[in-house]
């Protein structure tokens, strides 16, 4: 068993999962400029607040990208490399070179969110929940992702199968073209 132990690996985890999708949901809200009164985006506004505002004051907005957010987010997923690298004895210099790491881990993280908000909104357009402000606001986040499968392929009658297309890429992209990726990240830190 390592110095932290198994339990203490597990929770640390799993907090750095649960901010750093807060804040990628934020940052996809922002990206989107997607409905900012809904109650779910007041959520992830105010929960993400005491992170993202201190960092707002060094890196600016740019356009809908708000920079502060993507610096959060790498941060906070970096953390957990330095608390890992902090305490096995890892040199810091080691500790940093994980930067890129942390952010390839958002890019999984990304590609994970649009791959289920479009399942939910295929599921929801099935049972007929389309309207409710969740779903809505998954809407607005996964548009832009769908608009040129959209524009490519047309609906065949009352069926749209561009969502279908739309996740089949998205699987593709997680399986073949990520870990290539990864391969590269993960030879800067060897």
């Amino acid at each position: 068993m390592n110095a932290l132990g198994g339990t203490p690996i597990y929770l640390l985890s799993l907090i750095v999962q649960i901010v750093s999708f807060i804040l990628l949901i934020r940052l996809l809200l922002q990206l989107v400029q997607a409905d900012f009164f809904n109650p779910i985006s007041q959520t992830m506004f105010k929960l993400s607040a005491p992170i993202v505002e201190p960092l707002g004051k060094i890196f600016p907005t740019i356009g809908t990208l708000n920079l502060a957010v993507l610096v959060a987010a790498i941060l906070v997923r970096w953390m957990f490399y330095l608390v890992m690298g902090l305490a096995t004895d890892v040199n810091f210099v080691t500790i940093v070179l994980y930067i890129p790491i942390a952010a390839f881990d958002l890019l999984y993280a990304l590609i994970e969110i649009y791959f289920w908000g479009i399942f939910i909104l295929a599921i929801s357009s099935w049972v007929g929940t389309t309207g409710h402000p969740s779903v809505r606001l998954v809407g607005q986040i996964t548009e832009p992702y769908l608009r040129p499968f959209r524009k490519v392929i047309p609906p065949i009658g009352m069926m749209d199968i561009s969502p279908m297309i739309a996740i089949l890429s998205l699987i593709v992209i997680r399986n073949k073209v990520l870990p290539i990726v990864g391969g590269v990240v993960q030879s800067l830190v060897n």
